[in-house]
């Protein structure tokens, strides 16, 4: 099982007992609505359970990101790569009581070491609704860049999306003179 810590949250694998919280932020209307929507508390565990599956036939997903502090699950961030999608991608979503605390960022920087270090991924994106100023925000912290617009798959197809990534190169360049080497 894949355990990262950083200095304010541990990221693991989803176990059962992150569900209620999860289904906390899937069907909350303003969280969930650059991921697709609210859904309901069924969806909600149907996206739950594929996340889970996907640690169990892949090896790698979305971690679930406790605060180390507390112990309360306060998000989601990690590889995700579904059939269909544009690329490989580290994603991240926040329990509505956690945001702005810089979880996403920190988060992500251990993400992305991760698939780039533990997967050999040579690239990696987010895909951000460019009215999620936010993410995008996250995105240019984590030394991801505009790649332009993409298409998602069915059933997202119709949702304005743009592309954010970078290279392992890119990457192993910025991390030699950053914090989070």
């Amino acid at each position: 099982m894949t355990i990262i810590q950083t200095e304010r949250l541990i990221l693991r694998p989803l176990e059962m007992s992150d569900l209620p919280r999860w289904t906390e932020l899937m069907c909350d209307p303003q969280s969930a609505q650059f991921v697709g929507g609210a859904k309901t508390p069924n969806l909600a565990w149907r996206s739950f359970m594929a996340v889970a599956g996907a640690w169990s036939l892949t090896g790698a997903s979305m971690f679930s990101l406790i605060e180390r502090s507390s112990g309360r699950w306060v998000g989601r961030c990690g590889p995700w790569f579904p059939e269909g999608w544009p690329d490989r991608e580290i994603g991240w979503s926040l329990h509505p009581d956690a945001t702005g605390n810089g979880y996403a960022t920190e988060a992500g920087h251990a993400a992305i070491r991760f698939a780039f270090e533990e997967l050999g991924w040579e690239q990696l994106i987010h895909v951000i609704d460019p009215d999620n100023q936010a993410s995008i925000r996250v995105a240019e912290r984590l030394g991801s860049q505009a790649w332009g617009p993409c298409q998602m798959p069915p059933p997202f197809q119709d949702a304005p999306c743009a592309m954010w990534g970078q290279t392992r190169e890119q990457w192993l360049r910025a991390s030699t003179s950053s914090q989070y080497q």
